[in-house]
């Protein structure tokens, strides 16, 4: 399912949660939805699953305006969990999968999959403040896709889990989004982004103020900085290097040397490999493109924004 933001606008009182917020989440994405705190990335959710109303603007669930009824085809798992802690887990989990419309019968059936599957079955008939807080994260995301939502969103989800129980919900994301699901997920995890994530925008002080494929952001804010690791003298290095090409840095490392170059012109690649071929034994070559983290703090930090033309999604 595509979902179109369009000029969303939503004030409280004297502060601008968002100004005009526009951008698309493509159909079957896994679309990374960041900023750091107080960006309005909560208060967007928040509309977009009906439970706020924006001031101006709409959302579109593949072009058909927002609805009571898109309301049952999404899961949604806040930050801020939502567990009753005196009840039963399972019971508990019949109730939610009841208020998504399914029959008691049904929502048994598939629970128990999911316990078997997480293996948390034995705590069926626990009260949920008996649980660890990763035991109570893997429940709480068992209530968000037990109705197979259409639209999955997901704030902070790995919040409370280890390595293994991260890995195996990154797993089942990315399951669910191969059999058809959209993903919003709103995460300060930078690593799990680009692990993740096809395409993301970039909210800051109420603006979306970067969007695009995770792949073309990227390669926008690309460097031009190449590391190379070769065997030979570094005076051979620097005769091969002719042309538009600066040294930054030239260093001994194990049984090789490194070299990081800048070349403005990134068509020129195989240009300046064959260059050094002449001159050195090239064993390494890539490009330094930077992470998101390192994108992320640089839009936020120094108020850099993509230019339009470049942040269409592939």
């Amino acid at each position: 399912m595509q979902i179109k933001v369009e000029h969303i606008v939503k004030q409280y009182a004297s502060h601008m949660a968002l100004d005009d917020v526009t951008f698309v989440i493509p159909e079957q994405s896994i679309f990374g939805l960041l900023g750091p705190n107080g960006a309005g990335k909560t208060s967007l959710i928040r509309i977009i699953t009906r439970i706020t109303a924006p001031d101006q603007g709409r959302i579109y669930f593949d072009n058909q305006t927002s609805n009571p009824n898109h309301i049952y085809m999404i899961g949604y798992m806040p930050e801020e969990r939502g567990l009753y802690q005196k009840m039963e887990v399972g019971e508990q989990a019949v109730y939610f999968a009841r208020l998504k419309g399914m029959t008691r019968h049904d929502a048994i059936q598939k629970l128990r999959y999911w316990f078997d599957k997480f293996e948390i079955r034995p705590w069926w008939k626990k009260k949920v403040e008996e649980l660890s807080k990763g035991m109570a994260q893997k429940v709480q995301f068992i209530v968000t896709v037990i109705h197979e939502p259409k639209v999955l969103i997901l704030d902070e989800p790995f919040t409370g889990f280890d390595p293994v129980n991260t890995n195996l919900i990154k797993e089942e994301l990315l399951r669910l989004n191969k059999d058809g699901t959209t993903i919003l997920l709103s995460t300060h995890r930078m690593e799990s982004v680009e692990e993740l994530c096809s395409h993301i925008v970039l909210i800051n002080k109420a603006k979306n103020v970067l969007e695009g494929s995770v792949r073309e952001v990227r390669r926008t804010y690309r460097t031009g900085n190449y590391d190379i690791r070769y065997k030979g003298h570094p005076v051979s290095l620097v005769n091969g290097l002719w042309g538009p090409y600066q040294l930054l840095e030239n260093k001994e490392e194990d049984d090789h040397q490194f070299a990081r170059i800048y070349m403005d012109n990134p068509d020129q690649t195989n240009v300046l490999l064959q260059a050094l071929i002449n001159e050195v034994q090239v064993v390494g070559f890539n490009e330094v493109i930077p992470s998101m983290n390192d994108i992320f703090i640089r839009v936020v930090e120094k108020k850099e924004e993509l230019p339009r033309a470049a942040q269409q999604p592939n």
